[in-house]
């Protein structure tokens, strides 16, 4: 997270890309296109987050956010729906009292842990669904390079979790947005 600035702001922009990239997606079509992430498609992108968060909300914090419309009839509009509610949760001044309890991450206050996984989560799952529709793939080099940072301490636990496929390898020079992909267990090639 950029100093000064609150687990709602950095939400805020990086769901803002998110969002951009999703209304960027052309046609109906395009939603069927293979992602980077092994057998998932641009629509499995947007439905990872979708069902995933609200799980983790539930299970943590004892929050059930209401669904919306499905991934498969229109996933636009169902990530537009999360992205409301998750706004409007880190907007409510009664969140930054909530926590969240989890047996993996232990216990921390509301926002921040949306700020860690969620946030993070679309961050990354940005590129993905941009490489897949044929969009505007750039990250932000300084939220890489940070993301990198804070990862790499853990790359053994992540591998083991299999939350990231194998390490790609790439050029020591490479800039921070390959080395995070990289890093991730994407081919930014």
């Amino acid at each position: 997270m950029v100093a000064n600035r609150t687990p709602a702001d950095e939400y805020r922009e990086i769901a803002g890309r998110f969002t951009a990239v999703v209304d960027g997606v052309p046609d109906r079509a395009t939603w069927h296109r293979r992602s980077p992430v092994p057998e998932w498609t641009a629509r499995d992108v947007v439905g990872h987050l979708v069902t995933w968060f609200p799980g983790f909300l539930e299970s943590g914090a004892g929050i059930a956010l209401a669904s919306g419309p499905g991934v498969e009839e229109d996933p636009a509009a169902a990530w537009r729906t999360l992205d409301d509610r998750v706004r409007a949760l880190l907007d409510a001044p009664a969140a930054a009292g909530v926590t969240l309890d989890n047996p993996h991450i232990g216990t921390m206050p509301l926002p921040v842990a949306i700020d860690r996984f969620f946030t993070t989560d679309v961050f990354m799952h940005t590129w993905d669904l941009a490489r897949a529709t044929g969009q505007d793939e750039t990250l932000d080099p300084q939220r890489c390079a940070s993301l990198l940072e804070q990862l790499e301490p853990l790359d053994e636990l992540l591998r083991s979790s299999g939350q990231f496929g194998p390490r790609v390898e790439v050029p020591d020079d490479a800039d921070a947005q390959t080395r995070m992909l990289a890093f991730i267990g994407r081919d930014p090639y």
